[in-house]
């Protein structure tokens, strides 16, 4: 998680540089990047407990500042764009199974547009059939909207899907 941190500017480098669109992130607003360059999808996923599935979403583009002129749609088109129905949209998120959390909190992801999308074990908690429908969205969005995905994982199922994969290694001291 810590690379994560470091990828999304949650956490500041002590050496060397993190370079995004050729601009290394000690330089740029990190308010503005986290609310619109970068989505993060969470392993234990991060939503609003007390809010419904489409007030998860609307939250993220307030936040972001974006201009919609129909937030709830635009909700709607995204849950539907992760595999959700619309009539899930007013579930409180602990009604919703893990496979449908995971989904919420990939639309939230996207509901700014993001260039990246950073991924802390996003099918660690789910089955088998989940977490193949999981990866099915993050390739979508890698291939067919364009986006960049980083995925840090331990499952060797989400490895072989990868275009690329790096094996991080503590170094010893």
């Amino acid at each position: 998680m810590v690379l994560l941190s470091l990828i999304s500017g949650l956490e500041r480098c002590t050496e060397g540089d993190i370079i995004f669109d050729g601009k290394n992130l000690r330089d740029i607003n990190l308010d503005y990047y986290r609310s619109h360059e970068i989505g993060i999808v969470f392993q234990s996923y991060n939503l609003l407990p007390f809010m419904t599935a489409s007030e998860n979403i609307i939250l993220s583009m307030d936040a972001s500042g974006i201009k919609v002129d129909d937030k709830k749609k635009r909700a709607l088109e995204l849950m539907r764009s992760v595999g959700l129905k619309d009539s899930y949209a007013n579930r409180k998120v602990l009604r919703l199974s893990g496979g449908e959390q995971q989904r919420v909190a990939i639309a939230r992801s996207l509901s700014y547009n993001p260039k990246m999308i950073v991924a802390d074990e996003p099918t660690g908690n789910l089955d088998k059939q989940t977490e193949e429908e999981i990866l099915e969205i993050f390739k979508d969005l890698a291939y067919k909207d364009g986006k960049c995905v980083i995925i840090v994982t331990h499952s060797a199922n989400v490895c072989n899907q990868a275009d690329k994969v790096y094996d991080l290694k503590k170094v010893k001291s």
